[in-house]
């Protein structure tokens, strides 16, 4: 049990990070389903820059930049042109898998070295706890960090001036406009935020998982973040609670495959997966979007 609580909030904390990220770009009307490149793209900058310079901090700064460049990219096009922002998305993506992977071959002709990574840091006091102790208390500093993200991102949508702002424009970008707010200046800033959490999520999966970089190695984590939103409810605590259940899916998955089950393992490579599926089905109608989300905004019309 301790194993596998602890697996659960390893395996939690980038799509945590993640999803964080993308409920405050959600929050502003903007629905960015170019995370998982934006992960892929933090994964790849933090590695390289960890490498180089063998530092794992170096590294979640270079991964966070990479993500928020990555975002400029996104909201010039969504935000600024007003472009479809689901194909913008996809474009992203494409342009990420295609570029890690030409980088990293290019860099390390398809044989990358190991990048120091970050290293547990136990809690003083809590660590000593039974059982929940050594699972929760004893993790990498992103863990921690994903927890007090979420405090703060929470705190800062339900009760501060900016959060407010953000959230009146999702949810209705004319009347906020004629209030005098920026939308498209909010929802540029949003997606920015939202980037740069993907990009450091991105960098927990090289620097935290592993001490390498493989091509395409987010494998749908972006997507699974799209889920833990809606499953959340747009809410940063039902996000904790939905990125935790995601976590404690995949660490099953692979508990299962340890234990030598019978079950061929392409099952337990799409566990996680049919998981999403399912969670989308059952919650995704029911749950209540920011009513202007997806919707791109033109002060000029109707919309």
């Amino acid at each position: 049990m301790e194993a596998l609580l602890e697996a659960t909030c390893r395996l939690a904390a980038p799509l945590l990070i993640a999803a964080l990220g993308e409920l405050v770009v959600e929050r502003s009307g903007v629905i960015n389903i170019g995370i998982e490149g934006t992960m892929l793209t933090g994964a790849f900058a933090g590695f390289v820059v960890a490498a180089a310079t063998g530092s794992p901090a170096a590294g979640v700064l270079g991964a966070g930049l990479a993500g928020m460049g990555v975002g400029v990219l996104f909201a010039t096009f969504a935000v600024v042109h007003r472009v479809d922002q689901i194909v913008v998305g996809m474009a992203v993506n494409l342009i990420a898998l295609g570029a890690t992977g030409l980088g990293s071959r290019a860099l390390y002709a398809g044989n990358p070295p190991s990048a120091p990574t970050l290293a547990v840091l136990p809690v003083p006091v809590l660590v000593e706890i039974p059982v929940l102790g050594p699972a929760v208390f004893a993790q990498t500093p992103f863990v921690y960090a994903a927890l007090g993200l979420a405090v703060v991102i929470g705190f800062g949508l339900a009760r501060t001036r900016p959060g407010l702002r953000l959230r009146a424009v999702g949810e209705s970008a004319r009347a906020a406009d004629r209030e005098g707010v920026a939308v498209e200046g909010v929802r540029f800033r949003a997606v920015l935020v939202g980037s740069l959490l993907a990009g450091v999520a991105g960098a927990v999966l090289t620097l935290a998982q592993s001490d390498t970089f493989t091509e395409g190695m987010t494998s749908g984590r972006g997507f699974i973040a799209l889920a833990i939103v809606i499953f959340g409810r747009w809410r940063a605590g039902g996000i904790i609670g939905a990125a935790l259940f995601f976590g404690a899916a995949t660490a099953l998955q692979f508990r299962l495959q340890a234990r030598g089950s019978q079950i061929p393992y392409p099952v337990f490579l799409m566990f996680p997966y049919l998981v999403t599926l399912a969670v989308l089905t059952l919650v995704g109608g029911r749950a209540s979007a920011p009513a202007d989300l997806g919707r791109p905004y033109r002060r000029d019309s109707g919309d």
